[in-house]
């Protein structure tokens, strides 16, 4: 079987040892960079358009690999490695609450990087199968041919007159009007008579949606 580490094991007997290590080094940070970069620029950024997350999963992905790859090469025991994962799995940033799809690619983007970076003794077809799969399962939920991506966005409606259910057509029209959006649903929320005004839930198909809509005000995070 081939392994993993075989990879670059080919013309490098002759280095020195400094050298060869940092060889093997840079070669699996590369396999491991391309991978993940990959899924974050073609799957996520794409829908996303969020260069601040794109930012964030990268070098979360590097930090990751760097520093299992260097601690299990000074023999650190696994229970301390699985506490660090744990550590980063749930990071917040205490900034903004990073939202449910954001906290998933985080997530996996942490799992892919501890894979590489701690499997030097796994089979070579075994390792290129493992990430495959991340690649395929996270492209067949990011395309339309699984789940239909829904979004929805909370807003406050004045024209209170048109929430009534036979009005309910002429509601969507003047929504679709005012937000430039084609609308699936819409529920209605919250209604204050005292300000003539109520709470909404529009949902709409978030692949046929100009990025522009991720700008409506809003009090609840999009769901797929």
């Amino acid at each position: 079987m081939i392994y993993f580490a075989d990879i670059i094991d080919i013309d490098i007997k002759g280095m020195p040892k400094e050298m060869e290590d940092l060889l093997v080094l840079m070669i699996r940070f590369g396999i491991n960079l391309i991978i993940t970069s990959g899924i974050i620029r073609f799957l996520y950024y794409p829908r996303a358009k969020r260069r601040d997350y794109f930012f964030s999963f990268i070098l979360t992905s590097s930090t990751i690999f760097m520093l299992l790859y260097l601690l299990d090469s000074v023999k650190v025991q696994v229970g301390f490695a699985l506490g660090l994962f744990a550590i980063f799995g749930i990071l917040r940033y205490r900034t903004d609450t990073l939202p449910i799809r954001e906290m998933t690619y985080l997530f996996m983007i942490i799992g892919i990087s501890v894979i590489n970076a701690l499997a030097k003794d796994v089979g070579l077809l075994e390792i290129a199968g493992t990430n495959l799969i991340f690649i395929l399962v996270t492209a067949s939920l990011e395309s339309n041919k699984i789940l239909k991506h829904v979004s929805a966005k909370q807003i406050v409606y004045e024209k209170i007159e048109l929430i009534t259910p036979d009005k309910r057509k002429e509601l969507i029209q003047d929504l679709e009007q005012r937000t430039g959006i084609n609308i699936i649903n819409v529920e209605i929320g919250h209604i204050d008579f005292l300000k003539d005004t109520a709470q909404i839930t529009i949902y709409f198909n978030s692949r046929e949606t100009n990025h522009a809509v991720q700008h409506l005000p809003s009090n609840k995070d999009d769901f797929d």
